[in-house]
C-alpha cells in the first residue's frame, strides 16, 4: 500500500487554520443556523486543532532520523498547536476587527490538540 505524503495536506491544514481565525467578525452571518446548535464552534475548534497536531504527528513520524522518540515529538506538536491556539485568540482580541477572546476556544483547542495526540499515537505508533 502507497503512503500518502501528508506535509502539503499538513501545510494546507494550517494555512487553512489561520484564514479561519484571522477573518474579521464582519466576515461572518450575524445570525446563522449554527447558533442554534450548543457547542457547536467549540466542536469545530476541536475538530481543527485535532486535525493539525493529527497531521503533523503523521509528518514526524515518517521521518526515521531522529535520535528523539516519535511519542515525545507529538506530546511536543500537541503543545505546540495548544500554544498557537492561545496566540490566535490573542491576535484575534487584539488585531481582527470585530473578533474577541475566548478562553472556551482555548479549552476547546487544547482538547482538540490532545485528542490528535492520542489518536496519532494509535494509527502512527507501530507497538
Amino acid at each position: 500500500m502507497k503512503r500518502i505524503n501528508l506535509l502539503p495536506l499538513a501545510i494546507a491544514w494550517f494555512i487553512l487554520l489561520t484564514v479561519l481565525l484571522t477573518l474579521p467578525g464582519s466576515a461572518f452571518p450575524k445570525e446563522s443556523w449554527m447558533d442554534n446548535i450548543t457547542g457547536l464552534d467549540k466542536l469545530i475548534h476541536i475538530s481543527l486543532f485535532g486535525g493539525l497536531t493529527f497531521l503533523w504527528s503523521g509528518v514526524w513520524a515518517k521521518i526515521k532520523k531522529i535520535s528523539i522518540p516519535v511519542q515525545q515529538i507529538f506530546v511536543w506538536i500537541a503543545l505546540g498547536s495548544s500554544v498557537y491556539g492561545v496566540i490566535m485568540e490573542y491576535v484575534q482580541k487584539y488585531f481582527i476587527p470585530n473578533r474577541s477572546f475566548d478562553i472556551g476556544d482555548i479549552l476547546a483547542d487544547t482538547i482538540g490538540s490532545i485528542a490528535g495526540l492520542v489518536i496519532a499515537t494509535k494509527v502512527y505508533i507501530k507497538r
